[in-house]
């Protein structure tokens, strides 16, 4: 790859610059190729990147720049750009290092500038990194290195090997450095040479090849006679006696064995037999048979492999497969966390939630419309007529039309009283009212957290945790951005993966789900806030606290007033906070304030038709349908004129004319054609919340029993959460059911997640029901 330098170029390799810059559009043309996507969106982006903006604010408000590139490509760019810049510090360390201690050839200042990955770069310094004490440094400290170097080279002798062997030795020979035979000199010149072949970049690089694509896993119990004790539920016992190729083990199965042998139920290993690597690593250290030192460079090769390199492989491919699973349940957790967040807001309703309980109670909580608190009581199962009771006068009392279940303890229970009620209501003309089971997971966390004590400083923690399960069906991401991601309960493994990078992909998700959906700045949290693009926690609690100083915002503008939110804070946030009844309609859409000059430009550049209401939604119609009009006028034309030819040719002019309108419009009003089709979108739909295209809750009037079930009755449910071999479905008995991932689809399906989705609502078929262990298999095959 190449590299500029910032100063002039020295024949000698020892007076090279160190000082080295890899440019933006060097980085383009990497990633180019790599991503598929052109050389000026990726420079572009990186550009827009470098100067501090955020990837939703790049994604939606600079498509112009970026060719459209949406959140996924964007960030991928950002990574590799990071990950080839940490690639070129590396290098340019490597090279110092090498250089200071005057063994900086050509060659290898070339290998090191060539190589393209971390892995070959720490090769290629591995011989030169400083050692703890090794055999090979004690056999250099006592001057065998030269010996070392006779073995590699393999001089060859037509006979009398065995004095040739001992001449060779002699000049080592020393009381005093403690080699007083040849065997001692040879022996220790053979751990010099096991080292060698070990660090040579080249043995180490079609070594590790072999052993991510050969070598076997396997694993055992560490202790036969305490294996009872160490796993008593018998969670390992696939494992006892596990062997798999290493290009076979699935992402679930790494973490499993892993935390598996961190329990130290299991232990774990990965075997390349010598014999498939000999011919590897000859090829790069050839064995002379005519040569007197054959037999000791085989052996020490073998020594050198077994002892030294084949445990290296081994721990690397450990790292390499922990990373490859860890990597993957990360993204099926943030996949499903996604999903989760950006369930469709219940809108308009007042919800009574349940926080369900048999010793303590079932704690309830009336919110209303907007989430805001009303009331709080408690009512005991074992009292079922009061408990029903107590039911019926909140829900007539303040005009309950929704109830929110949490799915903890005695859930079902209190379903079912729910359900009787319900059915009682409905008999005496109130069909109005339905219930949903909800994940109450985290509740608990938020009702014990800071932010939840600040918002209710007076209530205690049951009442702000079913505080949290009411308003989770009012508007998930507002309720669920206050919990810690990792406590949300859809994840697989979440506690055996890299928490640092678990909880840094898991914020992009949050970020991203809260500047997809937009924000309402005058109800928002300061919890909410501080995801927007742009906008930290301090920033956020200023906006709290000058909204409750000053009253609610009446347009983006005053946003400026707040302490903290400069000009460049401002561009990145502005277009995502919302203002629902401001004094500027375009302050409840998402056309950022930059555009709004260009946005009144078009609205005074579209028809107006004569005597009508004429909102910018009409006058977008009114245009689309004169040119629609002016197309097919064009057609007709064009089909009465006569010659097969001239239609075809004017047929083409005819069905771009459409699409050249709208770009003749785009250039007068001075934008790209990107923001244009945006800021129509936002025009037409004014308020838009991308939520709300998605399919509502399933709103539940009666309860199903496990004996209620038969197979081969078909149920809508829920999705609840997706791992590798299927997904969780609740159709409204106390388990969820599972679909298998070979119950999926009509076809083969790899990934779970290219079918279903948290939140996902799905017509499932029953397979199979087992009541005594409360499991049902459902399948989604065949379903009409």
């Amino acid at each position: 790859m190449a590299i500029q330098e910032d100063s002039k170029h020295s024949e000698s390799v020892g007076e090279q610059s160190t000082e080295t810059v890899l440019s933006v559009s060097e980085i383009a043309q990497i990633l180019s190729t790599e991503l598929s996507i052109g050389k000026g969106q990726i420079a572009s982006t990186i550009a827009l990147l470098d100067e501090g903006n955020t990837i939703p604010f790049i994604s939606r408000y600079r498509k112009e720049a970026t060719g459209s590139l949406d959140e996924v490509q964007i960030q991928a760019i950002a990574d590799r750009a990071a990950s080839l810049r940490a690639l070129y510090d590396r290098k340019q360390d490597v090279r110092r290092l090498i250089e200071g201690q005057g063994k900086l050839t050509a060659e290898l200042a070339a290998a090191i500038e060539t190589a393209t990955t971390l892995q070959e770069v720490e090769d290629l310094y591995l011989p030169y990194r400083p050692k703890r004490k090794t055999r090979a440094s004690v056999a250099r400290e006592k001057g065998l290195a030269p010996l070392a170097e006779l073995i590699i080279a393999q001089p060859e002798f037509a006979t009398d090997h065995e004095h040739q062997l001992e001449l060779a030795a002699a000049a080592y020979l020393s009381e005093e450095k403690g080699v007083p035979t040849s065997l001692e000199a040879y022996a220790g010149a053979s751990d010099i040479v096991a080292e060698i072949i070990t660090e040579d970049a080249a043995v180490r690089g079609s070594v590790r090849t072999q052993f991510f694509k050969q070598s076997v896993v396997g694993a055992k119990a560490a202790d036969p006679e305490k294996v009872a004790e160490k796993d008593p539920n018998g969670v390992y016992q696939l494992y006892y006696d596990f062997h798999e190729d290493v290009t076979r083990l699935v992402p679930h199965r790494v973490l499993a064995l892993n935390r598996a042998e961190r329990e130290e139920v299991l232990r774990v290993s990965i075997t390349l037999p010598y014999e498939q690597v000999q011919q590897s690593i000859a090829q790069h250290h050839p064995i002379k048979q005519t040569s007197p030192f054959a037999r000791l460079l085989s052996d020490a090769m073998e020594d050198g492999y077994k002892r030294l390199l084949a445990p290296a492989m081994e721990r690397e491919v450990r790292v390499e497969l922990t990373r490859q699973a860890e990597e993957h349940a990360i993204h099926i957790f943030a996949a499903n966390l996604r999903n989760l967040l950006l369930q469709p807001p219940l809108r308009g309703k007042k919800v009574l939630g349940i926080d369900p309980g048999f010793r303590t109670g079932c704690k309830l909580t009336v919110v209303d419309e907007t989430g805001k608190f009303i009331t709080s009581d408690t009512l005991y199962l074992f009292q079922e007529q009061k408990a029903r009771q107590l039911l019926r006068s909140l829900i007539e009392k303040y005009q309950i039309s929704v109830i929110s279940i949490g799915n903890g303890t005695a859930s079902r229970e209190t379903e079912q009283l729910v359900a009787d009620l319900l059915r009682e209501l409905k008999e005496a003309g109130n069909n109005e009212i339905g219930y949903v089971i909800v994940n109450e997971a985290g509740a608990s966390v938020y009702s014990a957290s800071e932010a939840a004590r600040e918002e209710f400083p007076t209530l205690d923690a049951t009442q702000r945790g079913t505080i949290s399960i009411a308003r989770r069906l009012q508007d998930p991401l507002a309720e669920l951005v206050k919990i810690d991601p990792k406590a949300v309960g859809v994840g697989l493994y979440q506690h055996d993966v890299d928490q640092k990078e678990l909880a840094a992909m898991l914020d992009r998700v949050v970020v991203s789900c809260v500047n997809f959906a937009g924000v309402e700045v005058n109800s928002a949290s300061a919890a909410l806030l501080k995801h927007v693009s742009g906008i930290n926690s301090r920033v956020a609690n200023a906006i709290v606290k000058y909204r409750e100083a000053h009253g609610p915002f009446v347009s983006r503008q005053g946003l400026q007033k707040v302490p903290g939110l400069g000009p460049a804070t401002f561009v990145q946030a502005a277009g995502f906070l919302k203002i629902a009844n401001g004094s500027d309609p375009l302050d409840n859409t998402f056309i950022h304030p930059e555009s709004y000059q260009a946005t009144r430009t078009l609205l005074d550049l579209l028809p107006v038709e004569p005597g009508g209401k004429n909102k910018p939604s009409e006058r977008i119609a009114l245009f689309r349908k004169n040119l629609q009009m002016q197309n097919t006028l064009g057609k007709l034309q064009n089909s009465l004129g006569g010659g097969r030819s001239n239609r075809n040719r004017s047929t083409g002019s005819t069905e771009g004319s459409e699409s050249a309108a709208w770009s003749e419009l785009a250039k007068k009003v001075g934008i790209g054609l990107p923001t244009l089709n945006d800021i129509l979108e936002n025009l037409e739909k004014p308020g838009l919340d991308p939520r709300d295209a998605l399919p509502a809750p399933i709103l539940r009037h009666d309860v199903l029993k496990m004996e209620d079930l038969q197979p081969d009755m078909i149920l809508q449910g829920t999705v609840r959460n997706v791992v590798d071999f299927g997904a969780f479905v609740d159709i409204g008995v106390k388990q969820d059911g599972l679909i298998h991932i070979s119950e999926l689809a009509d076809r083969f399906v790899r990934d779970p997640l290219s079918v279903v989705a948290v939140g996902q609502v799905v017509q499932v078929r029953i397979l199979s029901i087992d009541t005594r262990r409360g499991r049902v298999q459902l399948s989604m095959r065949n379903v009409k």
